[in-house]
């Protein structure tokens, strides 16, 4: 490393973000780009490691280490440090098609591998690699570069999430022609409308797809598989296809009460403010809206905080997000060691900005909804829970028990559920009659292909990432081996 005792002279310092009071009054982005020596600071804390288990990508224990992608995140440090920001864009952009994505919204699973994270606070990783790509784009060096020649193949790529743009881009680079279809009107998929603009802006989103359409790649919106095109007719009129239509089967909550109206999924709710902004610049005629309402979010994770930050942006008038799961401990448990991700209490922007702006944390745990109310027009009024603990049964299996005496009920309006997902869509899956492999990326038809949380489950960007990179690597030997 350039500056071998960076580590023991420099603290680690975040990148700035926005006031929250101010932040809370609009839909721009919430970071701020740090200043260049500040940067070079923090990138020379990063240690001259025997074996840096930042970049790994791998499972231990089931438990993720290091980045999935294996970003070459020691080199690029050093070029940052000595100032060869350049430099350091071509590293980053070896693993990585998009750093501007993942910069933003990815958890940074590699600084909870990162070496000095055992004896102080990790390298400030994720703020380096955003602050790399965005001089990137701002420098001019990200310029489109389109394949010197054609292989004369044709690839459908069906969804253009993270994991079908990643693919997109990696065959188109490999020579091949490549269409991707998506059935909503605008091309981004998760990136798009499941992630809001304060956390990324959808310029930057945009901005990456010109360049993949310069490049080449055929974008075609509003056109679903199955629907609006036939899956007979994309075996046909394709050599290859790839499907990475994601994980988007929410979980649902069917306790009593569940038909009243004012009761969504949490993606409902995101896609249409996110819609309503792009079509119309304002949020105020959103189609759902948290305006003057008690808004309660059933579910943490990243999109519980989504929800509760764009509810904030709408004017809500309280929120509340109950998790049934315990708190997370302050520290590393024994069961989580490093280099495993650390699962322990953070508060992420949508819980500051609630913090901020009602005077507490919006998260209450060991919380399990039993019924939800209603007023006489069957809209919903609120939500009846009660706290529980967990249990374990004679043969070890863990059950929520609920304590007595401890029934609350939540004001709400609005209520947003927010549990996850439990795979593709249904009627997807009946459509295709696909099998997909869990161990690799090939289905029951030779020339399909799935990538994406549709294959491995819901997931973070940089899975999808990850995915989308090694399904293109199999689509192309077969294109090559099968297709010469």
């Amino acid at each position: 490393m350039g500056k071998a005792t960076g580590f023991l002279e420099s603290a680690r310092e975040n990148s700035p973000v926005r006031e929250t009071e101010e932040r809370i009054r609009d839909w721009s982005e919430f970071h701020i780009q740090p200043e260049e020596q500040a940067l070079q600071i923090q990138a020379s804390r990063c240690m001259d490691c025997g074996v840096p288990f930042c970049h790994t990508g791998s499972l231990l224990k089931g438990q993720a280490v290091g980045c999935p992608i294996h970003n070459l995140i020691p080199e690029w440090n050093d070029l940052v440090y000595r100032g060869q920001w350049q430099e350091a864009l071509g590293r980053l952009h070896k693993t990585n098609n998009f750093p501007e994505f993942t910069g933003r919204v990815c958890p940074a699973p590699c600084e909870g591998s990162c070496n000095l994270g055992l004896i102080d606070e990790p390298v400030a990783i994720k703020d380096i690699e955003l602050a790399i790509v965005d001089r990137g784009f701002q420098e001019g060096w990200i310029r489109a570069q389109p394949p010197s020649q054609r292989t004369g193949k044709t690839v459908a790529v069906v969804g253009s999430g993270p994991a079908g743009l990643a693919c997109a881009d990696q065959l188109n680079k490999a020579g091949h022609s490549v269409t991707v279809f998506e059935r909503f009107d605008r091309i981004g998929g998760l990136l798009m409308y499941g992630i809001p603009n304060m956390k990324l802006a959808k310029a930057v989103v945009d901005r990456r797809i010109a360049l993949l359409e310069a490049e080449g790649i055929t974008f075609v919106t509003k056109c679903e598989i199955g629907a609006d095109y036939p899956v007979e007719s994309l075996e046909s009129d394709y050599d290859a296809a790839i499907f990475c239509c994601g994980a988007e089967q929410p979980r649902d909550l069917p306790i009593p009460g569940r038909e009243a109206s004012g009761i969504y999924f949490a993606m409902e709710y995101l896609r249409a403010n996110t819609k309503t902004l792009l079509d119309s610049g304002s949020a105020q005629q959103a189609e759902i809206s948290a305006a003057g309402k008690d808004v309660v979010i059933i579910g943490g994770g990243d999109t519980g905080t989504d929800c509760a930050a764009t509810a904030l942006r709408h004017g809500c008038r309280s929120v509340v997000q109950l998790e049934i799961m315990p708190q997370p401990p302050q520290e590393r448990a024994s069961s989580n060691p490093w280099p495993q991700w650390p699962h322990i209490m953070r508060s992420d922007y949508g819980q500051d900005e609630a913090a901020a702006r009602f005077g507490s944390d919006p998260r209450q745990y060991l919380v399990m909804s039993k019924r939800f109310a209603a007023d006489d027009g069957n809209r919903v009024s609120g939500i009846h829970a009660v706290q529980i603990e967990w249990a374990a049964d004679a043969a070890g299996k863990r059950f929520p028990r609920e304590v007595p005496g401890t029934e609350r009920f939540f004001p709400a309006q609005l209520v947003l559920l927010a549990m996850g997902f439990t795979g593709p869509r249904e009627s997807l899956s009946q459509t295709l009659d696909l099998t997909m492999s869990e161990k690799s990326f090939c289905t029951n038809r030779s020339s399909f292909f799935a990538a994406g949380d549709m294959r491995r489950g819901q997931s973070l960007v940089v899975w999808a990432i990850d995915e989308g990179r090694r399904a293109a690597e199999a689509c192309h030997r077969y294109l090559q081996t099968s297709h010469s």
